[in-house]
């Protein structure tokens, strides 16, 4: 099934090829017509599925509308959405979370959308079973102070609207 964008949006990706395999790093989603004080959400998540400028997958729509059509208070005046994987290398079956899964700039595409943003969403809900990245990721959160976090209670595509965002 493929899901498209939320209407009222702009979208650009990071993607890149290596070793024949298909990476992507990072996903910017961006209000046509932003709040005047443009708060940047960053949401991390586990690996990419088949999300891209002309399409959606669900977990990227689900948060597309958590952050924009909700109307949440966390997010009132978010005018962008950066959307980051512990794996950058897309796969939707079978994944298995190994080394060369994480690709060679991802490290780096994480932190520049931390640093980016204003506020940070952890989205692997209660299971990661990726002990080294969810430390990488935890880790990095802890050298930037000032930064709003929050986590989901579920992995975005198995998320329902209500409870799912909890305080970090």
């Amino acid at each position: 099934m493929r899901f498209n964008h939320i209407p009222g949006v702009t979208v650009t990706a990071d993607f890149a090829v290596e070793n024949g395999q298909r990476y992507r790093y990072r996903l910017d989603v961006m209000l046509e017509n932003p709040s005047t004080t443009n708060d940047t959400a960053c949401v991390i998540m586990m690996n990419p599925s088949y999300a891209c400028i002309e399409h959606a997958d669900k977990s990227v729509q689900f948060m597309e509308r958590v952050v924009f059509l909700k109307g949440l208070p966390e997010f009132a005046d978010v005018g962008r959405l950066i959307v980051v994987n512990q794996f950058a290398r897309i796969q939707t079956r079978e994944f298995q979370g190994l080394p060369q899964d994480i690709g060679s700039g991802n490290n780096a595409a994480i932190q520049t959308a931390f640093a980016e943003s204003d506020i940070i969403i952890v989205a692997w809900g209660c299971a990661n079973p990726f002990r080294d990245r969810m430390r990488f990721v935890l880790d990095l959160l802890a050298t930037m102070p000032g930064k709003r976090l929050y986590r989901t209670s579920k992995h975005p595509s198995r998320g329902k609207y209500a409870g799912f965002i909890l305080p970090w």
